[in-house]
This record gives C-alpha cells, structure tokens and sequence, in this order.
C-alpha cells in the first residue's frame, strides 16, 4: 500500500458531476433497521482461566503489531490482576460503563480477531479504521510535519454492544491497560447492512487519538475557534470549542472520505432519530452536556468543510449537503440560544476553515487540510470502483485505490440507486476485504502505518514529448 497522498496527487482540468442521491429512504431504512437489531455479539468472557486460555491461544493469530501493542500488554495486565483483581473490576462496573467495559471490549477485539468472528466483515471494518489512520498519521502524508508526538497504532475492531452505537476507546482509555492502541467497536448489526454506519467510522476513529497525536494541537484549535467565532456573539465561541474533538472529528472524517462521509451523515442522523423514536430529520438541539453540536449545525458543518475539498465538484457538493440540511431546519437552539439558520450556519462556516485551513504551531505551520484532502483523483477512484459494483465485476484494489475510496463507492451507489443497498453492502465488503489481505500491517513485519513504505527517490524522469 502506498501513499494516500501520493495517490492523489493532481486534480482533473473536468469537473465530475456528483450524482443523484434519489434512494436516500432506502439507504435510511437500512439504517434504521440496523440500530434497532439487538444482536449483542458474542458472550462476555468474563471467566478469568478460560479467557487467559483463549489469549493464549491465538496469539499466533494476530500479526506482530497488534501482539506488541495490544495483546502483550493486555495479557500482562490481566496475569497482574489476578482472578481476585479480574472479578473486582468486573463487580465494580455492573453497567459495563467504565474500566469493566473497557477491559471486556479489549478482550473481545483480541479474541474476535485471533478467533476470525464474522471474519469478511471484521477484516473490512479493519481495513477502513486502519486507512483512516494511515492517511492522517503516516510520515508520507505528513511530509514538512514532524512525526506525531504520541505513536499512534490504528485501533482495533470489534463488534458488541448496540445499545451503545459506533463508539471508540481511545488510548487516553486503552494506555490503563498497556495498550498502545484504541479500539473502535460497531454493533454486529453493522457486519452485515447500513454502509451509512461505515461511512461514519471516520468520525468515531479520528477525534481522539488523531487529534490528539500532536500535543497542544486540541487546545490550539479550539482557541482559534474561539477567536474566529467570538465576535459573533451568542455563546458560539464557546459552543463550538467546548466540542473540539467531536466538531474535528467530523472534519477528520470528510477529509478522509469525501463528499460521501457528508451526505452519509445526515442520512445517518436522520435514520438513528427515526429508529430512536423521533422524526427522520435532523435536531435542531441537543442537551447542553452533549459534547457533540447539534444535528443540524453538522450538516452545515459538513456542508462547508466539502466546499474547502479540493476536487472539482465541491460546491456542487456542498449546496447538495446543505440543501438537505435545510430541509430539517426547525428552531434551532444553540447554547441555549435560539438562533436564526443562518448564523447557525455561519457559524459551521468559520468552524470548517479553522479546522480544515488554520496553520497549526503544532503541525509546523501546516493545515490539517494539507496533510489529508479529498481531490480528483479520488473522485475517479470512487467512480472507477463504483463502475465495477454497478456491473458485478471483480474489483482490483490495487494501484493506489484505498478503503475511504471503497466505503465512498459504496455509500454513493447505495443512496443513487445503482444497486439494492444489501448487495451494494456486500460487494463493498469484499472490495475491503481484499485491501485488507494485502495490508502489510498485518503480515509478518511490524509496520504501523503503510503509507510509511515509499521509496524517496532522487530523480524521477519524463517520458520524452511528455514535458513537465
């Protein structure tokens, strides 16, 4: 695997024409039936003998990496424990809410993955956390950027826990056991329909860890946000910086994935809503202790960061996300302050450019916009892959095209129609499975992020009559 920003490295003179979005109810509907399935996934290993067995018995399984940095440490801490220390902590979080819920979710990625658990599926959704990172995190797509200061190994996948959704351990958490890595978990529900769900692990991976690789990077931008949106006045300064990681996250996510992580988060939201109870729109307000903004400024957030993407087709993009924004538009209360949509867009705007545009002191004067972007080139991969599902047609991962290609494909010919959502799921799936068997983070070397294998070179010659 190469790197990702090598792979996109020139933009088309042609603007791509992005297309139309006439299933989006299907797409919905597959959501929504997702977030409602209870299926918990495997029992709780919760018998301290058999699981240190079980540990011990797949570590073979597991490629180098993840022995190191998860399996390791996570057995060493579980030999310190104790049976007594194991059963206490179990006790002391009934709720599975805190250190108990945590150690249990540890175990299950390690075991789901060393006991091969929905094996297509779990390679997949390892394959798009680990790409994500890769694009972020990799000394090739960071180039004039020092490394990160805090190592960061990809997550680990799992599957459990519905009730809870698509959520994250990140290494804050993960570092009590000895970890060096988080785990990201979906509700098994997820191994086999709503693509929507995939398109949005990009927010669920990259918030904490990726964000926080770079000490001082949270703080710096949450005080440009400060900044930029204290003059206008209604509390929006500190709206939006107190949401730092989960504001970031998003962003992190559609620069990543493209136009699709946008338009597949407010399906997304629209169908978890519905499934919950609600309407199939996006809230116009959240709780005040919810550390994410409200639905509707992150559709409006979504739709400015895809306007500051570079590929030719981005304010088509936008006005598209934004659009259907719009049409959810009730009262909208931020801060506990009711606002007009267009402040509360206004607002998104200054937001996007913040985070997208703002040279950082701790990324050496460069913009998270220059290290990860959505260009062109990944509009052709996104309709070259998408062609082969439309035909049924065995895909060929190969030559620079990546999981975030993959999902977007995926996502787009879902909400287009080009395929029933089930059988678009399923040919995505196995488009990810393939990138995974040939991820050589998990072959027999210890390579934490791909994009780190690229040969600089000292010269590369022009095919004669080609020019610069």
């Amino acid at each position: 695997m190469g790197s990702r920003k090598s792979a996109r490295n020139r933009q088309s003179k042609r603007s791509l024409k992005p297309p139309n979005l006439g299933c989006m109810d299907a797409c919905m509907e597959d959501a929504r039936i997702a977030a409602l399935d209870n299926n918990p996934g495997p029992p709780e290993p919760i018998q301290y003998a058999q699981l240190r067995k079980r540990l011990t018995a797949i570590y073979d399984k597991l490629p180098p990496l993840y022995r190191a940095e998860v399996l390791d440490p996570f057995a060493h801490t579980l030999k310190e424990l104790g049976s007594g220390g194991f059963a206490k902590v179990l006790a002391r979080d009934p709720k599975r809410e805190g250190e108990a819920g945590l150690m249990i979710d540890i175990a299950q990625a390690v075991l789901q993955h060393g006991e091969k658990y929905l094996d297509t599926a779990t390679d997949a959704f390892q394959e798009v956390v680990s790409d994500l990172y890769d694009g972020f995190l990799s000394a090739e797509d960071r180039r004039g950027v020092n490394p990160p200061d805090l190592g960061t190994t990809p997550p680990l996948v799992k599957w459990g826990n519905p009730d809870f959704g698509p959520y994250t351990w990140p290494t804050d958490a993960t570092r009590s056991f000895g970890l060096k890595a988080g785990i990201v978990n979906l509700p098994p529900a997820n191994a086999g329909r709503s693509l929507l769900a995939w398109a949005a692990l990009g927010h669920e991976t990259s918030g904490h860890d990726i964000l926080h690789a770079d000490k001082g990077l949270p703080d710096e931008l949450a005080g440009e946000i400060m900044k930029a949106l204290d003059p206008m006045g209604h509390g929006l300064g500190e709206y939006w910086s107190e949401r730092i990681d989960e504001t970031a996250s998003d962003v992190l996510g559609i620069l990543n994935m493209g136009p699709a992580a946008g338009i597949g988060l407010v399906v997304y939201f629209r169908a978890l809503n519905l499934a919950y109870g609600g309407d199939a729109v996006l809230r116009c307000e959240v709780p005040s202790d919810d550390p994410h903004p409200a639905d509707i400024v992150r559709g409006y957030l979504a739709a400015e960061t895809v306007s500051l993407l570079r590929f030719s087709s981005n304010r088509a993009w936008a006005k598209i996300i934004a659009a259907e924004t719009d049409k959810d538009v009730r009262e909208i209360v931020l801060a506990g302050e009711p606002l007009p949509a267009s402040l509360a867009r206004q607002s998104a705007r200054r937001v996007a450019h913040v985070l997208v545009l703002h040279k950082a002191r701790a990324l050496e004067q460069h913009s998270i916009g220059e290290i990860q972007n959505w260009r062109d080139a990944d509009e052709r991969k996104v309709r070259d892959i998408r062609n082969a599902l439309s035909k049924d047609e065995t895909f060929d991962s190969s030559s620079g095209y990546y999981a975030a290609h993959a999902v977007a494909a995926g996502v787009l010919e879902s909400l287009a129609g080009g395929m029933e959502v089930g059988t678009a799921f399923a040919a995505t799936v196995s488009i990810l499975k393939a990138m995974h068997d040939k991820n050589p983070s998990w072959g027999p070397l210890f390579v934490r992020h791909p994009g780190d294998l690229v040969r600089d070179r000292l010269y590369i010659p022009t095919a004669a009559g080609q020019g610069l």
